[in-house]
């Protein structure tokens, strides 16, 4: 499943300091999406803080793009950094089933982020694709060939034992959902 990324590891996960150097960003202050809190919907428009952004349409449209806008260069010729991997939940849920949705991120130098997304209810995996935004540090992804849904949370988020994210779907609704990184089941052996 992770032979295409060379990741042997695929449940490692990085840093801010050690994604920001991976993908030059250098200094740059990491910008978190806290989707419901710092980032809002209300009355169809999309909220930073007390500033209108975009309407829910064009915000949902702006993640598209940044999924779209991943340069076509087969995985093999690109280095990768484990993201993780995590369980998809529906934000808000405080119980119920365990989760069946489960994705494996890597993230390239360049800001592309590929993947597999693997449903246990139905035993089917997918390939992901997408990318980063180095400006905004949105990171926007979905199937590969499939325009809908498009996954999408702040960067820097991804560095974090759980992910805020954003699910827009194809019929113009956006759900908030929640990626919660899944631990080592094979920690490292300590040093001798």
């Amino acid at each position: 499943m992770w032979g295409a990324w060379a990741i042997t590891r695929p449940y490692r996960w990085a840093t801010w300091v050690a994604l920001g150097g991976w993908c030059g960003y250098g200094e740059s202050a990491a910008v978190s999406y806290n989707y419901g809190d710092s980032v809002y919907y209300q009355d169809g428009a999309v909220y930073s803080g007390d500033q209108q952004i975009a309407t829910e349409e064009e915000y949902a449209q702006q993640a598209a793009d940044i999924a779209a806008s991943a340069p076509e260069t087969p995985p093999d010729q690109m280095e990768w950094m484990s993201l993780g991997v995590f369980a998809l939940t529906q934000d808000g849920q405080a119980s119920g089933p365990p989760p069946t949705l489960y994705m494996q991120l890597v993230i390239s130098k360049q800001g592309v982020i590929q993947g597999t997304l693997n449903n246990t209810l139905t035993g089917e995996s997918q390939t992901l694709e997408g990318m980063v935004d180095a400006k905004s540090q949105r990171a926007a992804w979905g199937i590969t060939g499939k325009e809908r849904p498009i996954v999408e949370c702040g960067i820097s988020n991804l560095t974090q034992d759980s992910a805020p994210a954003l699910m827009h779907f194809a019929d113009g609704t956006t759900q908030q959902w929640l990626l919660v990184r899944l631990p080592d089941p094979m920690p490292e052996a300590p040093a001798k």
